[in-house]
C-alpha cells in the first residue's frame, strides 16, 4: 500500500497515534496490525470492572469499528506480524508483506513468563487481555481459594475483586512488601491493611518452592515449606518489553525499543510509543507502563510525522482502583530520599523527596493532595519539607507560592 503508515500493535498507544493523526489532518492510508482479534481496547478496566462483570465488552472499545472505516483506518486484528524489512520497508505477516512510508511500533509490553512449576497448569492464569479474562470469570466462584502470586497493581486489584466475590485469596509476593517498587512503606502498609480488612491474606517476603497437583494445581509450596491450598491460581509477576521486532530488525533497543523525546527510533521513518518504549527522562533512560505515556507519547509521535515536532517530558501518572479505594501517583517514586505522610477527612497522601526537591506524591482517597501535587509537578513547584509536614496547612498554598 504506497504511502501508508502502518501502526504494529492495537493497543491505547496504536490507537492514539491514530487518532492524532487524524486530527491533524493527515490523509495517507493507516494500517493497524493487532494479533487479538478485538479492535483497540482500553487494558486498565480487565483487572477491574470488566473481571467484576459491572463493564461490558463494548465500554472497553476505545471507539466502535464503524469509526475506524469511516475514518480510512483499516484494522488487521489478526494480522500477526512476523518481521520487519527495514531496507525494503515491508512488514511481513501471514506469508504476506505489506510496504509502509511511516512506520510505527505500539506494540506494548507481554506478561513476564510464568516460572516453569506452572506452566501448563488448568488452572493457572495470566491477567493481559480480553480472553485472559475469559478463561479467568468462570472459575470466580464465591468459595474457591484463589492464590495470587505477586503482589503488584495487577494482582491487588484482581484479588480486591475476588473477595468481594466471595472467593478466598491469598497473595504472595517475594518482595519485602506489596508494591515495593511503586510506592514506599506507609502506602504500602495502607494498602495491606485494607486487603486485610477484607479477608485477604497477604504473604511477604516468601518465595514459592514448588507446587503440588497434576494438571491442576492443589496447593503452593512455600520455602518455608508452609502449604497454601489453592483451587485458582493467577500469576501476576509484572511485564517486559514487547521489543522483539525491533531486536530482530536491528532497531536499538533497551528494556525496550529506544527513541529520543520526539519517539524517534534508531531507524529513520520508524516511530515507537507506549510500554514498549524505553525513553529520555530527566537524564536517565526509563520505561513508562501506564495511559497516560500510552496516550501522550502516542500523540507525540503523530505531531512528529506530520511535522509539527515537540519535545516529550512527561509527568508521569497512575491510578489503582482497590475495593472503594483510589490510589492515584504524580511523579516517579523512585530515588526518594524522604517521605512526609499527610493525612486528612478524606485520606492519606505521601509526599517524595528527592535532595530536598519534591519528587512524586501517591494520595489514597485524597484526590485534592494528587491534583494539587500534579499541578505543582507540571509547573516545577516544590515545596518546603517542613512546612509541608504541617497538618493544618492548606494545600492550596502550595500553589499560591
Amino acid at each position: 500500500m504506497s504511502g501508508a503508515i502502518v501502526i504494529v500493535g492495537a493497543g491505547q498507544a496504536a490507537a492514539s497515534v491514530a487518532l492524532r493523526l487524524r486530527a491533524n489532518g493527515a490523509s495517507e492510508p493507516i494500517v493497524m496490525f493487532g494479533n487479538e482479534g478485538h479492535i483497540p481496547y482500553q487494558r486498565p478496566p480487565l483487572s477491574k470492572k470488566y473481571l467484576a462483570g459491572t463493564h461490558p465488552v463494548e465500554n472497553l472499545y476505545i471507539r466502535p469499528t464503524e469509526f475506524w472505516l469511516q475514518n480510512d483506518v483499516r484494522l488487521c486484528m489478526d494480522g500477526h506480524v512476523d518481521a520487519l524489512n527495514l531496507a525494503e520497508k515491508t512488514v511481513e505477516f501471514g506469508g504476506e508483506r505489506m510496504a509502509w512510508e511511516k512506520l510505527v511500533l505500539a506494540t506494548g509490553s507481554r506478561a513476564r513468563p510464568m516460572p516453569n512449576i506452572f506452566l501448563d497448569r488448568r488452572n493457572t492464569f495470566e491477567l493481559r487481555s480480553i480472553s485472559d479474562v475469559a478463561r479467568l470469570s468462570p472459575s470466580f466462584l464465591p468459595g474457591r481459594r484463589l492464590v495470587v502470586v505477586g503482589g503488584g497493581f495487577i494482582g491487588l486489584e484482581t484479588a480486591a475483586v475476588a473477595s468481594k466475590a466471595g472467593l478466598e485469596v491469598t497473595v504472595i509476593e517475594r518482595a519485602r512488601r506489596i508494591l515495593e517498587r511503586a510506592v514506599c512503606p506507609n502506602v504500602s502498609a495502607h494498602i495491606r491493611e485494607m486487603h486485610q480488612a477484607s479477608g485477604v491474606r497477604i504473604i511477604e517476603g516468601r518465595d514459592i518452592l514448588d507446587v503440588a497437583g497434576g494438571a491442576d494445581i492443589k496447593e503452593i509450596v512455600l520455602d518455608d515449606l508452609e502449604r497454601i491450598a489453592a483451587d485458582i491460581v493467577l500469576v501476576g509477576i509484572g511485564v517486559v518489553a514487547e521489543d522483539h521486532l525491533a531486536q530482530h530488525a536491528g532497531i536499538a533497543t533497551q528494556n525496550g525499543v529506544l527513541v529520543d523525546d520526539r519517539g524517534r527510533t534508531s531507524s529513520s521513518n520508524v516511530w515507537a510509543a507506549g510500554d514498549c518504549t524505553a525513553f529520555p527522562y530527566r537524564g536517565r533512560t526509563i520505561r513508562l507502563e501506564n495511559v497516560q505515556n500510552a496516550i501522550e507519547q502516542a500523540e507525540a509521535v503523530a505531531d512528529d510525522i506530520c511535522g509539527r515536532p515537540v519535545s516529550y517530558s512527561p509527568v508521569p501518572w497512575f491510578w489503582s482502583d482497590q475495593y472503594a479505594s483510589k490510589l492515584q501517583i504524580v511523579g516517579l517514586a523512585q530515588g526518594y530520599d524522604d517521605v512526609v505522610v499527610r493525612h486528612s477527612d478524606r485520606g492519606m497522601s505521601c509526599w517524595y523527596f528527592n535532595g530536598g526537591t519534591l519528587a512524586a506524591v501517591a494520595a489514597v482517597d485524597d484526590a485534592r493532595a494528587y491534583m494539587t501535587a500534579k499541578k505543582m509537578l507540571e509547573r516545577g513547584i516544590s515545596a518546603d519539607r517542613e512546612r509541608l509536614s504541617d497538618p493544618a496547612l492548606d494545600l492550596k498554598a502550595l500553589l499560591a507560592a
